[in-house]
């Protein structure tokens, strides 16, 4: 039963993100900005009330202070009708000069409670004027009455609720409007160009980072988007040549700098971790020693110069046999050669060392000073081994296979000895 695969975690988007954070600063600012207009706009109202209210005081005193004077009550009902059309009056009440109500008007007003109604407004709800007759001529003007108003609270606290409702919706409109606008901005100019920079990191290959494709942001060439982006292309190619560094000290460690096969210390290693492999899988290991024949004598009659052409010739006839990818050819020293087969028995490996043998005569390279052939040849000893079921160590293989080497050298060189 195959484990479940583990969910992976939702990436968030910085697009989102920003707009998240635009909105909200944008909606607090909103309501600050919300509430210091309401504030404002309050005290507006305040005095339009205040200079309405008077106004309209001002209109009707003449005709009240003559229906005051005459005692006519009958224009005194129309001036108090006149006063109390709308639905801001309460009361209306208009009195002789003996303090007797000749008109007057009120309205049934629900209570309000609320203490910002009362905050606002409180102070300025009632009005009360003494009504002046002017007589005309030299006689002094004299009070014939008073006339008195009340405002209705309710109705300046719903006025002001439809004004504040009002201003607060086009002040958040306004500052959503405003925030969409800086995301679209934002985006297009920092986010998009930042997400070019991040796909182009994601697309480049940890291996070969100094060919990353570098985003083009010409519009941020002289600013922190463009400097990043320099920084950065310096960063990635710093590490490329960090990797190649490695590459060529880990070429060094592991190449035979003459053939270009793998060198003693890597086969060393490579022995080590197939014998290991092998030992888990239960699998055959094998491994072919090879030592070019009388190469002492090629080198001294021939030259160091050709003794080492003939040297990377044979490692590329060893190459051209041993071709699996699970397969190594290294130089172990100077004439000698050796092959790591990994799941190969020793039928396998024989058959595999012949093939070695006969690529080497294959290069008929001339070899006058050899006493049992006229060109250069080589003689391989071959050990096989299963390390799950067997008592040997990887050093014992190894020495097997040398031992091979050395009993087919002494069969008389150009053959294959192995463990009968």
């Amino acid at each position: 039963m195959t484990a479940p695969t583990p969910a992976r975690p939702r990436r968030s988007s910085l697009t989102a993100k920003q707009a998240v954070l635009t909105l909200s600063i944008a909606l607090l600012l909103s309501i600050i900005a919300g509430a210091i207009e309401l504030a404002l706009d309050a005290r507006k109202m305040r005095h339009e009330v205040q200079n309405q209210t008077q106004h309209r005081l001002d209109l009707v005193h003449g005709t009240a202070a003559e229906a005051a004077f005459q005692l006519n009550p009958e224009l005194a009902t129309q001036v108090v009708e006149g006063l109390f059309s709308g639905d801001r009056v309460a009361n209306v009440v208009i009195r002789d000069d003996f303090g007797r109500s000749m008109a007057s008007r009120e309205r049934s007003v629900p209570h309000d409670n609320s203490w910002l109604a009362h905050a606002l407004f409180g102070d300025i709800l009632h009005y009360q004027e003494v009504l002046i007759y002017d007589l005309g001529g030299a006689s002094p003007t004299e009070p014939v009455g008073d006339i008195e108003m009340t405002l209705a609270l309710d109705s300046l606290a719903r006025d002001f609720l439809d004004r504040s409702l009002l201003i607060f919706s086009l002040g958040v409109f306004k500052a959503l409007a405003i925030a969409a606008l800086l995301v679209v901005v934002f985006h297009a100019f920092i986010t998009r160009p930042l997400l070019k920079v991040h796909a182009a990191i994601i697309d480049t290959d940890p291996s070969q980072p100094g060919r990353w494709h570098k985003p083009d942001l010409s519009q941020h060439a002289d600013d922190e988007l463009g400097h990043l982006v320099e920084s950065l292309d310096e960063l990635l190619h710093a590490f490329q040549r960090g990797l190649d560094q490695r590459d060529q000290l880990h070429q060094i460690s592991t190449i035979d700098g003459l053939t270009g096969i793998a060198n003693r210390r890597h086969f060393d290693s490579f022995l080590a971790d197939s014998w290991q492999r092998a030992r888990r899988s239960g699998k055959p290991l094998s491994v072919i020693f090879i030592d070019i024949d009388r190469f002492k004598d090629f080198n001294d009659h021939y030259g160091h110069v050709a003794g080492d052409d003939t040297l990377r010739a044979v490692a590329d006839a060893l190459a051209r046999v041993v071709t699996r990818s699970t397969d190594l050819v290294a130089r172990y020293g100077g004439e000698e050669f050796v092959c790591v087969l990994p799941d190969t028995d020793l039928p396998g490996a024989r058959k595999v060392a012949h093939l070695i043998r006969n690529a080497i005569r294959a290069l008929a390279i001339p070899h006058a000073y050899s006493d049992h052939a006229d060109q250069v040849t080589a003689s391989l000893g071959v050990a096989s081994a299963v390390p799950a079921s067997s008592m040997l160590t990887s050093e014992q293989l190894l020495e097997q296979a040398d031992s091979q080497l050395y009993r087919a050298k002494h069969q008389g060189r150009d053959r294959v000895a192995w463990e009968v």
